[in-house]
């Protein structure tokens, strides 16, 4: 039975569902900031939602990323090196999150990040608790970037769009130093995908992420994440 939580209840610990329900931990009638500052330091996000419920997940092992295990393939260096672009955090939050919904993906058909979507994590982004890294092309065209939920020193990454190529793999080569620079200690990435693999991320087990959870969200930063250019190419 999936339990139903109300904006006041505590979230049940993920792992029974991760065991017996396929990650699916309980569900709820509305989505708001409060909520999600309850559920991601225990490992839990929503993943999507119909007419009346949104529905929230626990995936284990977990996909992270420890900062100073950050990887460059050469192909993306030599991008990095050549282009010219701007990297951008917190300048159009609301844009890139429009646009991580909007983006067409291969082999997935429509978004998760519905309207609700959109306008919980832009509230939460408000309250200095999610960011947006922008990636802006030589004609100042803003072609990629990337989101996610901070609390304390872990970084809960969330979705990524690209309208050129390397274009969000750039904007997150930028993001993960600048974020470690700030004091995040872990990348919560969510799923194993290759894709990540190719930055370094790595599989954690739960016991493991629950305990990083507990420590990293309750630390705080060395300073705050501030909208600011990160990097204009020369």
């Amino acid at each position: 039975m999936i339990p139903l939580i109300l904006p006041q209840d505590s979230f049940p610990n993920p792992r029974y569902a991760i065991e017996n329900q396929d990650g699916l931990v309980c569900v709820t009638d509305s989505l708001s900031p409060a909520l999600l500052l309850k559920a991601y330091p225990q490992g839990i996000f929503p993943w999507y939602n119909d007419e009346h419920f949104f529905y929230w997940f626990s995936i284990a092992p977990r996909a992270v990323l420890l900062p100073e295990q950050l990887k460059l393939s050469r192909s993306l260096k030599k991008s990095i090196q050549n282009k010219r672009y701007c990297v951008s955090v917190n300048q159009q939050f609301a844009e890139v999150i429009a646009q991580c919904a909007a983006t067409p993906r291969p082999h997935q058909h429509g978004t998760w990040i519905a309207p609700a979507f959109q306008a919980a994590y832009t509230q939460l982004h408000q309250m200095g608790h999610a960011h947006s890294f922008e990636f802006y092309n030589e004609n100042n065209k803003l072609t990629g970037g990337l989101y996610g939920v901070q609390i304390g020193q872990i970084f809960f990454g969330e979705s990524m769009f690209a309208h050129e190529s390397d274009a969000s793999k750039i904007a997150f080569a930028h993001a993960v130093p600048f974020l470690a620079k700030c004091g995040v200690q872990l990348i919560d990435c969510q799923q194993d995908t290759e894709h990540l693999r190719r930055f370094g991320s790595q599989l954690m087990a739960f016991n493991d992420f629950q305990a990083a959870l507990k420590n990293g969200t309750n630390t705080r930063l060395n300073q705050p994440i501030v909208a600011q250019t990160i990097f204009q190419a020369a």
